[in-house]
């Protein structure tokens, strides 16, 4: 699962960087970046000793 969170984070991102390069809206761009972050998060947080 944490290599699916990796590559939806690095689809997210390459989105970001054509938005900016497109001129979109701020709200947009940050939108799309907390996504990107988000899913990593997820990802690291997946590979993450513990729990049950």
């Amino acid at each position: 699962m944490a290599i699916v969170l990796f590559i939806v984070a690095g689809f997210l991102a390459g989105g970001v960087i054509q938005l900016v390069r497109s001129g979109a809206s701020k709200f947009s761009v940050g939108l799309v970046a907390l996504l990107s972050v988000l899913a990593t998060a997820g990802g690291v947080a997946w590979l993450l000793p513990g729990g049950d």
